[in-house]
């Protein structure tokens, strides 16, 4: 590892460990608050920071953890690790969505009187603490990183809207506002966080990445090389940003060694041009039976 990039990776944990301890120490306030104000809306939203401060706390630690290099438990090395914090952050943020529905759906046809000027502090302060933790983890490429840069936006969003809302309270009665906002900030995140999931269950199952298209990539490799054929070929990725590739490619009988070794090279770089990181090539001779018994996949 190069020492610029060593450097990199160490600016990427100190700036998650700040950003965690931002989100974390803000949560407790928001809790506290969101009873002191009877806001649903704010207690809706503490739920959803005690869900980011789990997935800094993970990244935080998954951010070291991933980026051990192969070994013998792990030939790929350890960079899938990373997905973990986005996994389980997922589905702490989902199942406290939805606890936090059953809570607020009733508050809607018997709204409750809150806080405004609370509620406006704790808005303000809210935009401030999650917007510095948002401009630490700006530019993050791993899926987790862009799991948790979302939900501290999100937290940013959700934050403005309850500063509008406060506002109006502060001058019209309409406490039914808190409970519908509320409602607002976990339907938006559970549509989001489910996306996200889908995402991360994806690379763990070897899903194809979406910008992959195995066909194209056969038929690109067979009109710009000497290869005759392409086939069994399998796309997956690592952790959502490095791709790998097995296949096998058909070749005329009397290519010579060195001809082989150029026409491998000649296809690893027609792959890397389409986003494949690490490339295994099989070579088949034309008139050679294929051993696999998906050669026709």
């Amino acid at each position: 590892m190069s020492e610029h990039q060593h450097e990199h990776n160490h600016s990427n944990v100190k700036n998650i460990k700040l950003a965690f301890f931002l989100n974390l120490s803000f949560t407790f306030i928001e809790i506290i608050g969101g009873f002191l104000t009877n806001s649903m809306a704010i207690l809706s939203d503490a739920l959803h920071d005690l869900g980011d401060s789990i997935s800094l706390a993970m990244s935080w630690y998954l951010e070291n953890y991933s980026q051990k290099g192969a070994d013998k438990e792990f030939s790929y090395g350890y960079a899938r690790f990373s997905l973990l914090g986005a996994l389980i952050n997922s589905i702490v943020l989902i199942l406290g969505s939805i606890f936090i529905l059953t809570k607020v759906i009733p508050r809607i046809f018997a709204p409750q009187p809150v806080h405004p000027e609370g509620m406006l502090y704790l808005a303000i302060l809210g935009i401030i603490v999650n917007g510095i933790a948002v401009f630490k983890l700006r530019g993050g490429k791993s899926l987790n990183k862009d799991v948790v840069s979302w939900h501290l936006l999100e937290d940013v969003l959700g934050w403005v809207a309850v500063l509008i809302v406060s506002i109006v309270l502060i001058y019209k009665e309409l406490p039914i506002l808190d409970p519908l906002l509320s409602l607002l900030i976990n339907l938006y995140i559970l549509y989001n966080v489910i996306s996200k999931l889908k995402k991360v269950l994806n690379i763990f199952l070897q899903g194809v990445p979406a910008e992959i298209d195995i066909a194209k990539l056969q038929q690109k490799v067979v009109e710009q090389s000497q290869a005759l054929a392409v086939h069994h070929t399998h796309v997956w990725t690592l952790e959502g940003d490095k791709n790998f590739l097995s296949t096998h490619v058909i070749i005329p009988d009397q290519l010579s060694k060195a001809e082989i070794i150029g026409l491998k090279s000649k296809i690893k770089t027609l792959l890397a041009a389409e986003k494949i990181d690490h490339a295994t090539i099989e070579i088949e001779y034309e008139n050679e039976e294929c051993e696999n018994k998906n050669c026709d996949a």
